[in-house]
C-alpha cells in the first residue's frame, strides 16, 4: 500500500530521461545525417523504442522543432554564464565565440533555424525571442563599456557567427581556425586598426636627449636631425680644423 505513491514520481523521472535522450541524440542525428533521418533511426541511435519516441514527439516536424529549441536554449544560458563571469566586453566576445563552436560543423541545424519551415514553430519561436534578448542584453552592456563600436546591431552579430561557424567547419585545423574566429571579432572592437599615434617614430624624442646641442669646435648651435647619427661640428671647417688639432691632443 505504501509503495503506490513512489511509483508515479518513478515513472515521470524515467520518462524526462527518456525524453532527454531522444532529444539529445536527434540534434546529434540531424548535425550528422540531416534532417531528413526518421524518427525510427533516432530510436536506434537513443537505444529506445520507436514508441517511446513516438509518445514524446509525435511527429519528426515536433521533434526537430523541440530539439533545435533546445540547443537554442543551451545558448542562452550561456549567454547568463558569460554575463556573470566576465567584462562587458569579454562576455560578448567568449559568447560568441561559443556560439560559433557550438554550432560549427551543425550546418543542417543551422539551416534549419535560418530557413522557413512549416512545423509548428511556437516553442522554437519563444527560444529564438530569448536567444535575442540574451545577445541584446551582452551587446548593449559592451556598448556601454565603450568595448564594442556603437554601430554594430544585435542582427550583426547573428550573421556573424553563422559565418563564423562555417569559418570554422571549413579551417582543417581546429587551432588556427580558432585564432582567425577571434580575428574576425576583432573588427567589433571600436579602433580595431591601431591608432595613428601608435606608430610615430620615437626617434626625434630620442634624438633630443642624445644629440649634441652645439658645435664641438666653435660653440655654434646645431639643427637636430631626426635621422642619421647626430652631428658635433657645424659644418666643414670646424670638422677639420678639429681633426688637425686631434694629433697634438
Amino acid at each position: 500500500m505504501t509503495a503506490a505513491p513512489d511509483a508515479a514520481p518513478a515513472l515521470r523521472t524515467d520518462a524526462r530521461r527518456n525524453r532527454e535522450i531522444v532529444l539529445s541524440t536527434a540534434m546529434r542525428v540531424f548535425a550528422e545525417e540531416g534532417l531528413e533521418v526518421s524518427l525510427g533511426r533516432i530510436a536506434q541511435r537513443a537505444g529506445v523504442g520507436a514508441g517511446t519516441v513516438y509518445r514524446h514527439f509525435p511527429s519528426k516536424e515536433i521533434l526537430i522543432e523541440a530539439a533545435l529549441a533546445r540547443h537554442v536554449e543551451g545558448l542562452v544560458a550561456a549567454a547568463d554564464r558569460w554575463a556573470a563571469r566576465a567584462a562587458p566586453g569579454e562576455a560578448l566576445a567568449g559568447f560568441l565565440v561559443e556560439v560559433i563552436e557550438k554550432s560549427a560543423g551543425r550546418r543542417h541545424v543551422c539551416d534549419a533555424l535560418t530557413s522557413d519551415q512549416g512545423w509548428p514553430r511556437a516553442v522554437l519561436a519563444a527560444a529564438a525571442q530569448r536567444f535575442r534578448e540574451a545577445l541584446e542584453r551582452l551587446l548593449r552592456d559592451a556598448k556601454q563599456a565603450g568595448a564594442v563600436r556603437a554601430d554594430i546591431r544585435a542582427e550583426d552579430l547573428s550573421a556573424l557567427t553563422v559565418g563564423g561557424a562555417a569559418l570554422r567547419s571549413a579551417h582543417p585545423d581546429r587551432a588556427r581556425a580558432t585564432d582567425l574566429v577571434r580575428l574576425l571579432l576583432g573588427g567589433l572592437r571600436p579602433h580595431a586598426v591601431t591608432k595613428e599615434g601608435e606608430f610615430r617614430d620615437s626617434s626625434s624624442t630620442r634624438h633630443e636627449t642624445t644629440v649634441v646641442r652645439h658645435c664641438a669646435e666653435c660653440g655654434a648651435r646645431l639643427r637636430v636631425n631626426t635621422t642619421g647619427r647626430p652631428a658635433r661640428y657645424c659644418g666643414p671647417t670646424c670638422r677639420q680644423r678639429a681633426h688637425r688639432r686631434r694629433p697634438s691632443a
